[in-house]
């Protein structure tokens, strides 16, 4: 059996998809369409960030766009979806199984291609906020962000959110070193968090960076915020069984996709890939 249809399988046989309130709602907000603009800017230099490793090459860049193009597609289709009066799956979150998938490359990417989407804006969370890469690569680690707001009740995370050069695009770093960092997500606090950033715009979509699944309880406390979960695997490296752990620890109704990161594509091409694999509840891959 391939790695897609273990993966599938799993899915098909969560027999009982439950919608736990805690887990896979937040609460009602009154919203808004317009879009905040954020008080502090910051330019991205995208040829560092190519340079870094973080942006494909030059010469893959038209490819690469057309494959996160696919990617997110049906993550707007459900992000926009009306709910109600709340809409959790604008909460994506990014993850792995375990370090070195290139979850972190893919957040980076994702992020920039939701920004090209006319009606949306996209709001880039670092979560891994033990290892901080996204504040670290975009010079952003000295900045308070989202570990502020959490111990603090009365700071407005608002007011730490980053604006870029890039039309749609802001980032909220992972912010001061605390500790306790997986209960500080856990919390009721963050819930709060998470509802008033979205209730700030109907038109913002939040993509969390987050740690690996299966080393992190930082990770397992996002799932229950998050209304999408994007899993990022890499072919040929990350093991078949952590594959179907990790997808066994979120709901079919939160399945954003697979994402499967390295993919030869063949020999003549000196260069990788993504693949993607969209699945639902019905555990159809589409």
């Amino acid at each position: 059996m391939s790695l897609f249809d273990q993966a599938m399988s799993r899915l098909r046989n969560q027999s009982v998809v439950e919608k736990v309130k805690n887990q896979l709602t937040l609460p009602p907000e009154t919203f808004s369409d317009e879009i905040p603009k954020p008080a502090r800017h910051v330019t991205l230099y995208l040829d560092v960030l190519r340079s870094l490793g973080y942006l494909p090459e030059l010469d893959l860049a038209k490819q690469f766009a057309n494959h996160y193009r696919r990617i997110k597609r049906p993550l707007v289709e459900k992000a926009v979806a009306v709910e109600g009066t709340v809409r959790p799956k604008r909460v994506i979150m990014v993850t792995s199984a375990l370090p070195g998938d290139g979850k972190t490359f893919t957040s980076i990417n994702l992020a920039l291609s939701l920004a090209l989407e006319r009606d949306l804006s996209v709001l880039l969370i670092d979560c891994d906020v033990v290892r901080r890469h996204i504040s670290q690569i975009f010079g952003m680690q000295d900045e308070p962000g989202l570990l502020d707001g959490l111990t603090n009740d009365a700071v407005d995370l608002e007011s730490f959110i980053i604006g870029t050069n890039v039309r749609g695009l802001s980032i909220l770093p992972a912010g001061s070193p605390a500790e306790g960092t997986a209960e500080l997500l856990s919390s009721n606090r963050m819930r709060h968090v998470v509802a008033a950033l979205c209730a700030r715009s109907s038109r913002r979509l939040l993509l969390l960076d987050s740690p690996p699944l299966l080393i992190t309880d930082e990770a397992r406390a996002l799932v229950k915020i998050a209304g999408q979960v994007a899993l990022v695997v890499r072919a040929d490296h990350t093991p078949r069984q952590a594959v179907v752990d990790a997808i066994g620890m979120f709901h079919a109704e939160q399945a954003g996709g697979i994402i499967l990161n390295d993919v030869h594509v063949s020999r003549s091409e000196k260069y990788y890939g993504y693949g993607y694999e969209s699945y639902g509840p019905g555990g159809n891959a589409k």
